[in-house]
Parts: C-alpha cells; structure tokens; sequence
C-alpha cells in the first residue's frame, strides 16, 4: 500500500509530458463567459447574439411585471449599440455589504451570480434566475454603459468588455427621472462579423414583449439611417390593453377559423405569482404552418421548445373537449382525440408567473416546473368548460373539426404512405436512391446531391450503415411558383418524398421521416447555391416542421485544395483560402492549389474526410425562428415566388452590397 506522503512527493516530480499545476488556469470575474460564451447564451451565432437585447429587456419587463415601472424605452443608435430604458426603481447604487469597496451596481456587472432574483423578495416572479444576465451582456459587450436614477439623483458608470473603466459616479440632480438605462454594443471579438444586431429582429421582439404585459408601454426609436433600409418604423409605441388576444389577433390576421369567437382569457389577477393568460384559435386552413403553433413565455421569457406550461394547456383543452362529447352523447368520438390531434391546426399562446421557474439552460428554451403544468391545466380547464357550453353549435363544430384530425392520424397510422422498403423499391433505379442498413431511422442521414456524378462518389464516401444517398437530376423545380398540378407531376419531387417516407402540407407527421437528418450536399459554386435554395424552399413550403424540428442541413464541401509538401488544407471559399495562405501557409514555399469544380471530381476519400465523415465535417443547420415567420415567408415570396418584380427590385435595393468582379 502506498504511503500519501509518498503520493504527494511523487507529484512534486517533474512531469514527462510536461503537465504541471502551471498549466492549471483560474478564470476570474467574467473571464469564464468571454472564454465559454457557449455556456451562458447557447453559442455566438445570429440567435446567441440577439439573446443579449433579451436579457437587457428582460430586466426592465421584471421590473414592469412587479409593479414599478409601467415604461420602457428602446433607442437603437446609429451606431448599431441598443438602449433599454425604464422607469422603475433603479438598481441599488449603495456600497454592497460584501464588497464595500464597490456599489451594488458594479458587482451586478462584474460579477456572476450576484442580482435580487434570489430570495424572492424584490421580485415575486422574474425572468431571470441565476444572476448571470446581464452581467454576461457586460461580458460580451464591447462597450456598456450603465445610468441609474434613484432618490433624485442620476448615477452612471461604464464598462469595457466586462471591466469597469472607473468607479461609479453621481453625475447631478435627477428630480423628475426614475429608473435604469442600460447601453451596449455587442464585441465583435466575440460575435465577429455578426456583431451588429438587427433592428427588424429587435422591433418584432420588443413588441411581442408588449403583449405579455398590458400594463406596460414600449417605446421604440430608431435611427433612420438604420431603420429604412430594415424596413422598420423609426417610432413606434407598443400598449396592448387587450394582451395575448390583440397578440393571436395580429399572428392569424384575417384567416378563416373553426370558432367565431377564439378562446382566451386569463386567471389569477395582475401581480404575484399564480398568474396564467392564453388564446387560442383554430383553421382548417392552417395558419402557414402544418401542425398549427404554440407560443408561450414563462415570466414575459419566450420558451420555443415549449416546456410543462404548455403541456397544462394540451392537457386542459383536450380534457374539455373529451368531457363535452360525453356531455353531447359522443363518447366514441371522444376516445380517439389526442393532445395532438386538439393542437393540430390550432393556433395558440400560453403565458404564466411563476415564483421559481426552472429553465432547461442558461438561454431558458424550456420551462421544466411540473407545478406549471397544474397550474395551466387548472386555470384553463374550467373557463374552457363554460366556453363551449355557451355556444354548442361552435362547440359541435370544434368538436368534428379535432374528430376529422384523429381520424386522419388513424388512417395514416394503417395506410403507412410510404414504407422503408417500399421506398427503396420505387427508387431502385441507375442513380436513385442508395439507401442505408440500419432499420430506424435514429441516427441515419440523407444526402441529397446534384447528379450522377457527385452520387456515385458520395456513394463510395458515405457509411452505409448510417448514411443514405439520393442524386438529384440538375435543380429541382421552384415550387414558389408551380402550381400544384406541377408539383406533383415532378419526378425529382416525387422521389424525393418517397425517399423521405413523409406526406407534404398538412399531412406532414415527422414520425414518418425515415431519417434523422437530411443534409443538402451541393457544389461549392452559385449554381450548388441555387439548388440548395430551391431545395430549402420546398422544405419551407411543404415540410416546414422538418425545419422547425433542427432535422435540415447544409453540407459544407470545400472548393480548394491546398498542398505544401505533405500539409494539406482544404478552403470553403477564396476568402478562406487566403486567410490560409496568409496564415498556414506564409513561410513563402511553392503551395499547390487545386480547385474543385464539383463534387463529382472529389476523390470519395476527400469527400469522406471534408464533408461526410461526421468526425470531421462542419454542417450548417437550417433553422427557422417562428418571431420572424413573416419576414421569412415574404423573403421567400419576393426571392422565389412569381413574380419577377419582386426580384427586380430587392436587387436593385441591395444592389450597394454588390461587389463589381472582373470576368
């Protein structure tokens, strides 16, 4: 048995491979959010880096949910830094009792964990948690600048990536100011070129803010020079008395509904904890997306994956409407509904206060309190109840419309469209589909590339078990501006769906997929371009859940080779190949550069190794975020759709952004 004294003077040795307590490293203060900014805002991509505006708004919605502000103001400056404003309490600008040296202020900003959201007592619910809010905007901010107004005074203080230039000072008299100013401009050390928050993007989310409050007033202002080419209003005020009923109002617009009237209401009074509001509407048309939607917020915060609140209110909508065919002598109707089958084609907003919300991550995408659940499900159940009671020809109505759901879902169940080996039977042509062994689709992959060619190498490239190929014949059709006879005449189309084993439209179930992901593989050219394009947008129109569900994406195949003796690199495009050859390659010896003018030319090794292997690849997922389902479907109209004009003048529009190059 060894001795630990032993042990210990062991360790004093010098280590072999050079590892030593010097190599262990201490991150102080906010190093650990600038080094990891993955671990506290889910990464530095577009969606990470307007997280930050969230945070800053979140604060000032606390304060407004609470009782002590009924106004907050946005300013987006010329440029590009964002202030949020309210006329709240101010936070406290007195020595912290633990760090006297500093105000409670800087200790908010410079230090993680540390804010009044713990205990309960300055706030009964809020949307922040841990303490790391906006002391994580601080971090990532190349600069921020923070001014307070408390008992008729205006402090202020300002901070450069994380770390305060100098103490907090009071800069004058404030006799008719109350509350916090926060400005900031994202780092571009940290974001990169992405560094410049959208002002499109802040408008949408700053006026759903407005929604989820109807006692609070957001102003927006924002810089012309920066609004009109954003296509925002440069002012705008935001009050919505009638809550998230003005907010489905505004996201259904004028589609037919199943109802006349939607169902909404809210329970539990205007402050404290216990408070739940929804509206929730039904069309048999849809509402642009197959299964229908569901926002919620839990504390003003949006959750897009959803989370127990809105499995309380699955559940108390599909109880009521169990209960009313009972009630109404169709009990048989009423055993095959589902949630999914009530959800199906409803359009819906859930929102509630709770006092200790537990988000899944720091980035709060899910709420995961059961007791949200309960307290859904029995503040909705009951209004429910009397709402269809009220009216029994609408209820009859709702009723057959969520019956000829679960009988569809029955139907599809039994009649499989498409099975795995009926798939690989149709296609079984020269060139189709080259299907993969594994017999679910957990963890598959579809490759969809442009011809012969660039199949048969990603073919010898691809892993069979896992990995499926379909070549495509040269660009598919533009489904924005086919007709439907058209589409479904297409033959490219045809395979395609087959391949996928799923139905299009609103008989779209993401069950049916039989693969896991299905990856776009192009040429790394503007032709490869244009054919993802046209692929993504038939995902967009026919399969939009297929995105939603993070389940679309595009491969990412070099366009150089470069070689130096027995180095080799491979560059996505001329940029990067000259930051390599600036770079990896600037000792001023001979590189060979050999450029790739399709997949097809690729070696099925290199193919592997760059853009298949899931070892070595970089894949960029397709999202789709449901703030911005406008701008998106008028985006793919004016790009895609038919008519030309349309293009003519988005071209003409951006046409500033267009570099002239030599041919």
């Amino acid at each position: 048995m060894t001795d630990s004294n032993d042990l210990f003077s062991s360790a004093k040795a010098p280590d072999k491979d050079g590892y030593t307590a010097q190599d262990i490293e201490v991150l102080e203060g906010l190093e650990p959010v600038r080094k990891r900014p993955g671990m506290y805002i889910g990464g530095t991509d577009d969606r990470a880096l307007h997280h930050l505006f969230s945070e800053v708004l979140d604060n000032s919605m606390d304060e407004a949910v609470a009782g002590h502000a009924d106004r907050i103001d946005i300013v987006m400056h010329e440029d590009g830094s964002v202030a949020v404003s309210d006329n709240g309490r101010g936070i406290p600008i007195d020595p912290h009792p633990k760090f006297k040296d500093k105000s409670a202020l800087e200790v908010i900003m410079t230090t993680l964990h540390a804010g009044g959201k713990f205990s309960g007592k300055a706030y009964k619910t809020s949307g922040g948690l841990h303490g790391v809010g906006v002391s994580v905007v601080n971090a990532l901010s190349q600069r921020l600048d923070a001014e307070v107004a408390r008992d008729r005074k205006l402090y202020a203080q300002s901070f450069e990536r994380g770390r305060a230039l100098a103490p907090l000072k009071e800069i004058g008299a404030a006799p008719n100011r109350r509350g916090t100013t926060i400005r900031f401009s994202p780092d571009p050390e940290i974001f990169g070129d992405r560094a410049h928050l959208k002002p499109k993007r802040l408008f949408a989310m700053a006026r759903s803010k407005a929604y989820l409050h109807r006692g609070v007033q957001i102003r927006w202002k924002c810089d012309a020079a920066l609004a009109e080419p954003a296509g925002v209003e440069p002012e705008a005020v935001f009050h919505f008395p009638g809550g998230l009923a003005d907010f489905l109002k505004e996201l259904i617009g004028e589609k037919r509904t199943v109802t006349s009237e939607m169902f909404s209401g809210r329970a539990g009074g205007d402050e404290g904890a216990g408070r739940v509001e929804w509206a929730v509407a039904w069309s048999g048309a849809g509402f642009g997306e197959a299964d229908g939607f569901v926002r919620s917020y839990c504390n003003t915060v949006p959750t897009p994956d959803g989370g127990t609140h809105e499995q309380g209110l699955r559940a108390a909508l599909t109880k009521g409407l169990r209960a009313y065919a009972e009630i109404a002598g169709q009990g048989k109707k009423a055993g095959i509904i589902t949630p999914d089958d009530v959800m199906a084609g409803a359009g819906g907003i859930v929102s509630v206060f709770i006092a200790e919300p537990e988000f899944q991550g720091q980035t709060k995408d899910r709420l995961a309190n059961s007791e949200a659940a309960r307290l859904v499900e029995q503040s909705v159940r009951d209004p429910f109840d009397h709402w269809l009671a009220a009216s029994p020809k609408e209820a009859e109505q709702l009723l057959e419309f969520v019956v000829e759901r679960a009988e569809e879902r029955l139907k599809r169940r039994r009649d499989k469209e498409v099975k795995r080996q009926t798939a690989s039977r149709k296609l079984r042509l020269p060139g189709k589909l080259a299907d993969c062994s594994r017999g679910g689709s957990e963890g598959t992959e579809l490759f969809l590339v442009e011809g012969d060619s660039a199949g048969g190498s990603a073919k010898q490239a691809r892993n069979r078990k896992t990995q499926a190929v379909l070549p495509l014949r040269g660009k598919i059709l533009n489904v924005a501006s086919a007709g439907a006879d058209k589409i479904m005449k297409n033959q490219e189309i045809s395979d395609l769906t087959l391949a996928l084993g799923a139905a299009t439209g609103s008989k779209f179930n993401p069950d049916d997929l039989r693969y896991e992901r299905v990856i776009i593989m192009t040429d790394a050219d503007v032709d490869g371009a244009h054919i993802a394009s046209l692929l993504i947008t038939f995902f967009y129109q026919a399969m939009p859940d297929l995105i939603r569900s993070g389940r679309l994406y595009l491969a990412l195949p070099p366009l150089y080779r470069l070689s130096q003796g027995d180095k080799i690199e491979y560059a996505r495009d001329d940029a990067h190949k000259d930051a390599l050859m600036a770079g990896e390659f600037s000792n001023g010896k001979k590189v060979e550069i050999s450029r790739f003018k399709g997949l097809g030319e690729m070696m099925p090794r290199q193919l592997k190794e760059t853009t298949m292997d899931p070892e070595t690849r970089t894949l960029a997922r397709v999202s789709l975020d449901d703030a911005l389902a406008g701008e998106a479907e008028s985006l793919v109209e004016t790009l895609m759709g038919r008519k030309s004009e349309l293009r003519f003048k988005f071209i003409q529009d951006h046409a500033d952004f267009i570099e002239a190059i030599d041919i």
